[in-house]
């Protein structure tokens, strides 16, 4: 009985060491990894959308509490304005999830674009989603009255040729990004206020 006592003690032990040390090691990389996917996947997407920006919206960026989510926010700035809110998003595609990240031009209210930063959908037909800048434009200037939908839906958006199902995720992607934007608009604009100052 003694021996199983000991092998018991022994173990909690162990299993207490490597928890911590897992959750150290997690805490300890966690910001090199954000700064990682920050330069090498999001950031040129949103340097690309908003490359007439007088600022870096990559490092102009503050994080929001939306809900129990915190979500990292990218400000652009135009005509010595901050006026241009980048929000990341997400949306099922044919093979997995496609992330994307969508700028609003918060003095008119329109889109001022988007773009695709991760995806595993086939290439040469879904991947173009991410790489065809033709399929991007299409939603820059869109009023965010308007639904965002592919043409066969009854939108305004021409589907990537054989690649409907991602065209269609991209929409919804851009179409969740939206309601995030309308949702926190209030918070944004007092932010961006700050901002301006």
């Amino acid at each position: 009985m003694g021996e199983m006592i000991k092998m018991v003690v022994v173990l909690t032990v162990l299993s207490v060491i490597s928890g911590g040390g897992l959750s150290w090691l997690k805490d300890f990389t966690a910001p090199k990894i954000e700064n990682q996917v920050m330069n090498l996947v999001k950031g040129p997407a949103i340097r690309q959308m908003l490359k007439e920006a007088d600022n870096d919206p990559v490092a102009d960026r503050f994080k929001i509490q939306d809900g129990d989510v915190e979500r990292t926010i990218f400000v652009g700035v135009f005509g010595e304005k901050p006026d241009t809110v980048v929000i990341e998003s997400s949306a099922n595609g044919f093979a997995d999830k496609v992330g994307m990240v969508v700028a609003f031009n918060m003095a008119n209210d329109t889109l001022r674009g988007m773009a695709v930063t991760t995806s595993k959908e086939t290439p040469g037909l879904g991947a173009r989603a991410k790489d065809d800048p033709s399929f991007a434009a299409q939603f820059a200037g869109k009023p965010l009255t308007i639904p965002v939908k592919v043409t066969q839906d009854g939108g305004t958006i021409n589907a990537l040729s054989g690649a409907t199902i991602t065209s269609r995720g991209v929409c919804v992607g851009v179409t969740k990004a939206i309601e995030t934007y309308n949702r926190l608009k209030p918070q944004l604009e007092e932010k961006i206020k700050s901002m301006g100052k």
